[in-house]
C-alpha cells in the first residue's frame, strides 16, 4: 500500500483546473508536476494550486521517478500518444474522456498498460456524481423494478475550448463530447450489459460557422437485458447547464436533476463566471449552481482513482469502459449517416467518429 499517490498533470486548461481542484482534496494525492506547452500558462496554473514543478514537454514529466500517477486533460488526438508514452514510463493513468480518436487507438492504449502492468483508468464522473450514485442505489434495490427504459440529456450552448470545435482535433461535434457520458452512464446504470444496436440522428443547427460537427444529437440504444437508453445532447441550449437522468421500470420511476435541485435562482444584468461548466450566459435570471464540482462528481472521482493506484483496486470505470464507450460513437455516426439501426459488435477503421458522418 502506497501511503501517499504522487501525481502529475498533463494539461493545465480549463478540465485540468478541475482535476488539480478535486485532487487537493484528496488526503492521499500530492500533486507534484504540471505539463503543458505554454509556459507562462503552466507557471500560472502551477502557482495557483501551489504546484512545485512545472514543464513544457510532457514526456520531461513522464520522466520523473517520483510520479506514481498521471491525469491527463488534453485535446483528444493527443490521448494516445501521451497514453503510450505514460504506460512505457510505468505511470499509471487516468485519461480524461473521450477514451481517444478511434478503435486502434484503444487497443493500443490498453494493450500497452497490460503490458505496463499500469492501471488505465477513464473518467467518466457522472459514474460519481452523488445524486447519479443514488439513483443506481435505487434501481439496484429492485425498488424501481425491471429497468426499461433509461433517458440521459446534457445540454449547454456549446464547449469552452477551440479544440472541440475541430473535428480533426476532436473526432466529432456533441456526441463526441458529451455522448459519451450518457453511453457510460446507461452501462453503468444497467451493470454493463451488452449493447445490442445504436440509432441516432445527428444534425448541425446552430453552430455550422464554428464546427463542421454536430451541435445536437439523439441517441437510443437497446441492450441485451430488454432496457433502452435514450441520450439528448446539445450544444444550443441557452440559458445554462443542464443535466439531468431518468429510469423507468416496471414498478417505479425516479428523476434526478444534478444541479438545478442544488440551485441558487439567480439574476444578474452583467452576468458571472460558472465554477465548472462556464457554459451559457448568466445575464438576466439563472440558477448558479452550488458546490457544483462535488455535484457532478469529480472529487469523488479522483479520490477513487487514488485509491485504486495506492490499493491496487480496480477502477470503476477502466479504459476497457472507455473503448467500449467509443465503439458505439462510432455505430452512433454510421446510424446517422445511414439512418438505419447499427447493429453492435461494429468494427470500422475511420481515423475518427466524425468521418463516418461528416460531410465533405
Amino acid at each position: 500500500m502506497k501511503p501517499t499517490v504522487r501525481v502529475g498533470l498533463i494539461g493545465s486548461q480549463f478540465i485540468s483546473s478541475i482535476h488539480a481542484d478535486a485532487l487537493q482534496g484528496c488526503a492521499h494525492a500530492e500533486i507534484v508536476a504540471a505539463a503543458s506547452p505554454r509556459r507562462p500558462h503552466v507557471q500560472a496554473f502551477a502557482k495557483k494550486f501551489g504546484i512545485p514543478r512545472v514543464f513544457t514537454d510532457y514526456r520531461e514529466l513522464l520522466a520523473q521517478p517520483e510520479i506514481d500517477l498521471v491525469v491527463v486533460g488534453i485535446p483528444n488526438h493527443l490521448h494516445c500518444e501521451v497514453a503510450l508514452a505514460a504506460a512505457a514510463a510505468g505511470k499509471h493513468i487516468v485519461m480524461e474522456k473521450p477514451l481517444c480518436l478511434n478503435l486502434a487507438e484503444a487497443d493500443r492504449m490498453i494493450a500497452a498498460c497490460a503490458r505496463a502492468q499500469v492501471k488505465l483508468m477513464y473518467a467518466e464522473e457522472l459514474c460519481f456524481a452523488p445524486k447519479y450514485v443514488r439513483l443506481k442505489q435505487l434501481l439496484d434495490s429492485g425498488a424501481l423494478g425491471h429497468p426499461t427504459l433509461l433517458k440521459q440529456s446534457e445540454k449547454h450552448d456549446g464547449p469552452h475550448a477551440a479544440h472541440f470545435w475541430d473535428v480533426e482535433r476532436s473526432g466529432g461535434g456533441v456526441t463526441m463530447d458529451m455522448g459519451c457520458h450518457a453511453i457510460e452512464f446507461f452501462r453503468w446504470m444497467l451493470g454493463r450489459p451488452k449493447i445490442v444496436s445504436v440509432y441516432a440522428q445527428m444534425s448541425t443547427q446552430v453552430h455550422g460557422g464554428k464546427t463542421k460537427g454536430e451541435d445536437n444529437a439523439i441517441l437510443i440504444l437497446e441492450f441485451e437485458n430488454g432496457a433502452i437508453g435514450m441520450a439528448e445532447e446539445s450544444w444550443t441550449k441557452l440559458g445554462g447547464m443542464d443535466d439531468r437522468a431518468e429510469v423507468h421500470g416496471s414498478k417505479g420511476v425516479a428523476y434526478a436533476d444534478l444541479l438545478h435541485g442544488n440551485s441558487i435562482q439567480t439574476y444578474s444584468a452583467d452576468g458571472y463566471d460558472y465554477a465548472v461548466e462556464k457554459a451559457g450566459s448568466t445575464k438576466g435570471w439563472s440558477f448558479t449552481i452550488y458546490e457544483e464540482a462535488w455535484n457532478y462528481g469529480f472529487p469523488q472521482e479522483m479520490a477513487h482513482f487514488v485509491d485504486c493506484v495506492r490499493l491496487d483496486l480496480p477502477p470503476l470505470v477502466s479504459g476497457a469502459d472507455g473503448r467500449a464507450v467509443l465503439e458505439v460513437i462510432f455505430a452512433a455516426y454510421e446510424s446517422a449517416r445511414t439512418g438505419r439501426k447499427v447493429k453492435l459488435p461494429f468494427r470500422t477503421r475511420a481515423a475518427k467518429p466524425f468521418d463516418l458522418w461528416g460531410k465533405t
